[in-house]
C-alpha cells in the first residue's frame, strides 16, 4: 500500500513539473511576442515607407521568440515521459 502512494505522489510529482515547466516557458514568449508586435506597429505608424522591413524583421524576432517555448515544451515532454 505504501509503495502505491509512493508511485503514484511520483507520478503526480512529473505531471506538476512538466506543467510548471511549460507555464513557466510559455509566459516569457508571450510577452516577448506582445512587446515584438507593439514595437512593429509603432515603427510602422511613425513611418508607413518601411513597413516590408519591419514586417519581415518582426517575424523573424517573434520565430526566434517562440523557439525558447518549444524548448519548454520539449522539456515538459521529457519530464513527462522521461523522468
Amino acid at each position: 500500500m505504501e509503495a502505491q502512494v509512493m508511485q503514484s505522489f511520483s507520478v503526480i510529482a512529473k505531471l506538476l513539473a512538466a506543467g510548471v515547466a511549460a507555464g513557466f516557458g510559455a509566459v516569457g514568449p508571450g510577452i516577448g511576442v506582445g512587446l515584438i508586435g507593439q514595437g512593429a506597429l509603432q515603427a510602422i505608424g511613425r513611418n508607413p515607407e518601411a513597413k516590408a522591413a519591419v514586417i519581415s524583421n518582426m517575424i523573424l524576432a517573434i520565430a526566434f521568440a517562440e523557439s525558447v517555448a518549444i524548448y519548454a515544451l520539449v522539456v515538459a515532454i521529457l519530464l513527462i515521459f522521461v523522468v
